[in-house]
């Protein structure tokens, strides 16, 4: 019979090995990336060749798939969210912080070269470092109370800045607490996080970078087409004439001669054929610019229904829900004759 310390003893050299097993195989990983040919070199020079990237931008790659955990060394230029996960591995295997300000600006100018920012519509966002400077967003405080308007002011690799106007109290108290910024990318969805307050700068907020960035498809709802006119009334009481472009029982598409702000509320009034006049309060998410050819002295903005909207809701769903019978029918009727 095997006495207890002997067991005990046999364990440790057991866990020891695996240990040791662990270590030798991190370091032959370690070695392959940092000294040995990867799979997808060759594809790799071809498509560098092909960005014509300067020996600083080539060096920087190199810098970026080296700290990855990718086999194929081609990898960090196939897609936004490969880059941003090799650049987040970077940052964090070397500490962004102690990184040489010549190579972020680098791997900030990498990103723009090969298109991998927010602006490009077909570029997966997984990190807050795609946003671009003037992009509008919304700031939500730890007591839920919004900004009624901000942008971003400023962004490099490291930190970036998003305003606030004290309207809330001094900047200097938010130091520390923890925000939730939101920004909506047309088309596409809402993308949150929350963040700490690092520090402060006269009328700003300065932040640290997330890629843990909470996703809402704006696209949840059907949607429906359409070219109804609108009135808007504003806070203020002035009122304009404006087009609706599409609709769902989330939020529209509106056409309007004023530049609106994000998180503004504005109320519209519509008729909705069959179902009569329509009055709602709607939040302006996002100004799109002057999209809609029809109408080139509108701007379109995205908005979701506000306030108390259900009834509208439902009735919005029962004529989108009729549109598409009726469409259905008529598609059905044409294949027969």
């Amino acid at each position: 019979m095997i006495a207890p310390a002997q067991l005990v003893w046999v364990a440790s050299i057991l866990i020891l090995g695996l240990i040791l097993l662990v270590l030798i195989e991190i370091h032959r990983s370690n070695e392959r990336r940092n000294n040995m040919v990867m799979f997808g070199s060759d594809v790799f020079d071809e498509k560098v060749k092909e960005y014509n990237f300067s020996e600083k931008e080539q060096h920087t790659l190199e810098k970026l798939v080296r700290a990855s955990k990718f086999e194929n060394k081609d990898a960090v230029l196939n897609s936004a969210a490969l880059f941003e996960t090799a650049v987040t591995d970077f940052y964090e295997y070397r500490n962004v912080f102690a990184i040489r300000d010549e190579t972020l600006a680098s791997v900030e100018l990498l990103r723009e070269q090969l298109d991998f920012t927010a602006k490009n519509p077909l570029a997966i966002v997984r990190s807050t470092r795609q946003f671009a400077k003037g992009d509008r967003i919304d700031v939500i405080l730890e007591n839920n109370v919004r900004l009624k308007h901000s942008e971003i002011l400023w962004k490099n690799e490291k930190e970036w800045a998003v305003l606030y106007d004290n309207s809330l109290g001094p900047a200097s108290s938010f130091v520390g607490k923890n925000i939730r910024v939101r920004w909506t990318r047309p088309e596409d969805a809402v993308y949150s996080t929350m963040l700490s307050v690092r520090s402060v700068g006269p009328g700003e907020f300065v932040l640290g970078h997330s890629t843990k960035l909470e996703k809402q498809q704006l696209r949840r709802w059907v949607r429906e087409q359409v070219d109804f006119p609108v009135k808007a009334t504003f806070a203020d009481g002035n009122t304009c004439d404006g087009r609706l472009y599409d609709l769902s029982a989330g939020g529209i598409l509106v056409g309007l001669p004023v530049d609106c702000l994000s998180g503004q509320h504005v109320k519209i009034d519509f008729e909705l054929p069959s179902f009569g006049a329509q009055s709602v309060e709607i939040e302006i998410l996002r100004n799109i610019g002057h999209k809609n050819p029809q109408y080139p002295d509108l701007f379109s903005l995205t908005a979701s229904f506000s306030g108390t909207f259900g009834w509208t809701q439902e009735i919005v769903l029962q004529y989108i829900f009729e549109v598409h019978k009726n469409r259905k029918a008529q598609e059905k009727s044409q294949k027969v004759t």
